[in-house]
C-alpha cells in the first residue's frame, strides 16, 4: 500500500517482525508492491495568539506541548491497514497570523497531509490561522483551562468554520486543567483517536479505485456500480473489466506459474474438501473436481493481479497487465453468465477476503462477491476503521423464538432469546469468520493481520470445509467454504444503499455473533444451504424504532447483503460517514458515543435530522 518508504521505517518494520508472524520480505512486499500512492500523514497545526513581546512568547512551549503530545497519542494507538503505524508531522513553527498559516499549508502539502488537526491552549486570530484546504478533514482541540481560554478561541473557530461551510470537530474536555498540565484528559483522548481514525479511513480512499470484474449480477441493485456515488462520496475512480478477461488470463497463462504451483500444493495440503451434496447423478468426477480447483486457484491469482499489479507479468512479457489499476476494493460478478459456464468465484472471495493465504499472513484484500460495491463500500469502510479482515453476508432469515421451538423442540436462551438472523452466503465469507482466532483474554477474536500466528492460521483452515457447489445455483462448478462462526464476539452489521432523490445512506447495527447448540444449529441449517458459511448474529436491541425487537431490525434493513466488522464500531461508522457527508437512516449506538462536526448542531436538535440536513447542505466531499 506504500512507495517511497523511508529506511527508518523499514528498520522499524523489521523490528516489529519480531514480534509477529511476518517476516521482513513479507511486509515489504506489501508495503511496496499493493497499491500506489503515500499513506495520508497526520497535520498537527499548533495555533497561539499572534501578539508579540510578551504573549505569544509566553504561551510557545505550551502549545508546542499540546501539539506533541497529540501526535505522540495518535503515533502510539492507530495503524494503517497495511501494518504500519500512523506517523504525524506537526508544523515547523506556531501559528499566529495567516503567514504562518500559509506556511503551514504549504508544509503539509508537501509532506502528503491528508487530515488536519488544530490544537491550542489560547485565545487565537479565529479565521487568520484557520486550516481553509476544503477536502481536508478537519478538527480543532481547545484546552480546557482558565489562564487563557483556549476554548474560547474553540468556540470561535468552530463558529468561523461553519459560517465558511467547512465542518469541523469540536474537541473540548470535559473538566477544567492547570496550564502547566500536559496530560491528555482520557475523553479528549477518545475523541481525537475517533476523529483520526475516521479522517484517515477518508483520506485513505482518495484517488484509489473500486474494479468491478463483470457488471450486474442478477439483477442486484449494488451491482450496478455507480461511478459518481464512488467519485462524489469517496474520491475514488470506477474501473470496468469484463470477465472474460479472467479467462482470457487462464487461457493464455497470464499469471505467475511458479506462485500457481505453490498456491495449488498450499491448497491441496490445507483445503479439505465437504460433502458434495449434489445428487449422485449429477456430481461431477475426479477429474473435473481437480480441475475447478486448479481453475480456483488460478482465478484467486488474476483477481489479485487485476486490482494491484504483478511485477512478475511484465518478466513474463505483459507489461500492461502487470500495473493492475490500483484498486483498493474489488467485486466480482459471478452469477450468472460466469458460473453458468466456469467455476464460481467463491473460493477467490474467500481467499482475498481473508488475511492469510499460500504466501503467509497478510493484510486482507475488499472483494465484494456478486460485484455487490454498495455492501464493499460498507466492508471497506470496516476494514479501514478496525484493519481486519470483513464478512459478507446475505441477511437471510430471521428466526423468532417461536419458529426454533416449532421446527426444533428446542428453546433460544442466552443472547439468543428474543430470537437470530441468519447470516449465510455461497461460501464467498472470510476464513477469519471461523472465529478460531483469540484475543488477549482469550476470547473468539478476528485480529489485525499482524496479531495472527501461524496456529491461528491453521485453525482457520481446519474448522473449513469446501464442499462442492450446488450445480443448480452454480453449472460451472466451484467450491465453498463451510463453516459455523464459533463463540460470541461483538461485531458490528453494516449497509450502504443509494435512494433515489437522496443519495446514499448508511445503515448500521451493532450485536454479536452467537453459537448455537448443535441439534438447533443443524436443523436450522439444513433448511438452506448447509454446505455455505453460517454467523448467527443478535443485533443490540433498544426497544425503539427498527430496533424495538430482532424483526425489526432484519424488516427494516435495506438490502439483501450486510458487511459485518469485528467490533462494536458504530460510533466510528457514524463519524466518518459525517465526514463523507452519508446520513446515517438506522443505527443502535449510544447518543452519547455520536461525534460529528460541531456545525450539524446548527440543523436542528434532533441528531438523526441534522445530519440528514448537514449531508444535504453540504454535499458530497469531491464534488
Amino acid at each position: 500500500m506504500l512507495t517511497n518508504i523511508k529506511e527508518s521505517k523499514r528498520i522499524l518494520f523489521i523490528l516489529a517482525a519480531q514480534y509477529s508472524t511476518i517476516n521482513y520480505y513479507q511486509i515489504n512486499k506489501l508495503m511496496s508492491e499493493r497499491l500506489i500512492g503515500r499513506l495520508p500523514k497526520v497535520g498537527i497545526r499548533p495555533v497561539i495568539d499572534g501578539r508579540e513581546r510578551g504573549i505569544r512568547e509566553s504561551l510557545e512551549a505550551q502549545t508546542m506541548n499540546m501539539a506533541r503530545a497529540a501526535a505522540r497519542l495518535i503515533e502510539e494507538n492507530l495503524r494503517f491497514s497495511s501494518g504500519e503505524r500512523v506517523e504525524c508531522v506537526i508544523a515547523p513553527s506556531t501559528i499566529g497570523g495567516v503567514a504562518d498559516a500559509a506556511r503551514c499549508a504549504d508544509y503539509f502539502a508537501r509532506e502528503g497531509v491528508g487530515v488536519s488537526l488544530t490544537v491550542t491552549p489560547c485565545w487565537c486570530y479565529g479565521s487568520e490561522v484557520m486550516d481553509s484546504d476544503p477536502l481536508l478533514p478537519k478538527a480543532v482541540w481547545g484546552f480546557n483551562g482558565t489562564e487563557r481560554p483556549g476554548a474560547v478561541y474553540l468556540a470561535a473557530a468552530l463558529a468561523g468554520y461553519t459560517q465558511k461551510g467547512l465542518p469541523a470537530f469540536g474537541i473540548y474536555g470535559r473538566h477544567v486543567q492547570d496550564a502547566d498540565d500536559t496530560s491528555v484528559p482520557d475523553d479528549v483522548q477518545e475523541k481525537i483517536i475517533r476523529f483520526t481514525r475516521a479522517a484517515l479511513a477518508s483520506a485513505s480512499m482518495k484517488g484509489k479505485s473500486y474494479l468491478s470484474v463483470g457488471y450486474t449480477s442478477m439483477g442486484i441493485a449494488g451491482s450496478m456500480v455507480n461511478a459518481d456515488f464512488f467519485q462524489e462520496y469517496l474520491g475514488m475512480r470506477s474501473e470496468f473489466v469484463d470477465s472474460i478477461e479472467v479467462k482470457r488470463r487462464i487461457d493464455l497463462g497470464i499469471y505467475d506459474p511458479e506462485e500457481y504451483e505453490k498456491a495449488l500444493a498450499w491448497v491441496k495440503e490445507n483445503c479439505v474438501e465437504g460433502a458434495d451434496r449434489n445428487a449422485p447423478e449429477k456430481q461431477s468426477d475426479r477429474a473435473r473436481k481437480d480441475w475447478e480447483w486448479e481453475i480456483a486457484v488460478k482465478m484467486t491469482l488474476i483477481c489479485r493481479d487485476l486490482m494491484i499489479g504483478n511485477p512478475k507479468l511484465a518478466e513474463m512479457g505483459f507489461g500492461e497487465e502487470s500495473k493492475g489499476h490500483n484498486a483498493l476494493l474489488a467485486g466480482f460478478q459471478g452469477q450468472r453468465q460466469w458460473t453458468d459456464y466456469y467455476p464460481n468465484a467463491d473460493f477467490t472471495e474467500s481467499i482475498l477476503n481473508s488475511s492469510f493465504d499460500w504466501n503467509g499472513i497478510r493484510e486482507a484484500f475488499v472483494f465484494a462477491t456478486e460485484n455487490d460495491s454498495l455492501n464493499g463500500t460498507a466492508m471497506l469502510f470496516g476494514h479501514l476503521l478496525t484493519n481486519t479482515s470483513q464478512i459478507f453476508s446475505d441477511v437471510r432469515t430471521y428466526w423468532s423464538p417461536e419458529s426454533v421451538k416449532r421446527v426444533t423442540g428446542l428453546e433460544l436462551r442466552g443472547l439468543a432469546k428474543d430470537g437470530i438472523i441468519h447470516l449465510i452466503n455461497s461460501g464467498a465469507t472470510t476464513l477469519d469468520a471461523t472465529a478460531r482466532q483469540k484475543d488477549a483474554e482469550g476470547k473468539p477474536a478476528m485480529k489485525p493481520f499482524w496479531e495472527v500466528t501461524e496456529t491461528e492460521v491453521d485453525n482457520c483452515l481446519k474448522n473449513t470445509r469446501w464442499c462442492p457447489a450446488n450445480l443448480g445455483y452454480f453449472r460451472g462448478g466451484g467450491y465453498s467454504s463451510n463453516f459455523r462462526t464459533a463463540g460470541e464476539m461483538p461485531v458490528t452489521m453494516s449497509r450502504v444503499n443509494l435512494v433515489k432523490g437522496l443519495g446514499p445512506v448508511l445503515q448500521i447495527a451493532e450485536g454479536w455473533t452467537v453459537e448455537l447448540p448443535d441439534e438447533i444449529h443443524r436443523v436450522l441449517d439444513e433448511r438452506t444451504d448447509p454446505t455455505w458459511p453460517t454467523t448467527w448474529f443478535v443485533p443490540r436491541l433498544t426497544g425503539n424504532g427498527p430496533f424495538k425487537d430482532v424483526y425489526s431490525v432484519m424488516a427494516n434493513w435495506g438490502a439483501n447483503h450486510g458487511a459485518i466488522s469485528y467490533g462494536h464500531i458504530g460510533a466510528d461508522l457514524i463519524t466518518l460517514a459525517s465526514i463523507l457527508r452519508i446520513p446515517v437512516c438506522m443505527h443502535n449506538v449510544n447518543e452519547q458515543d455520536i461525534f460529528r462536526p460541531s456545525a450539524w448542531s446548527a440543523f436542528g436538535a434532533d441528531k438523526e435530522a441534522s445530519d440528514y440536513r448537514a449531508c444535504a447542505t453540504y454535499g458530497p466531499l469531491y464534488k
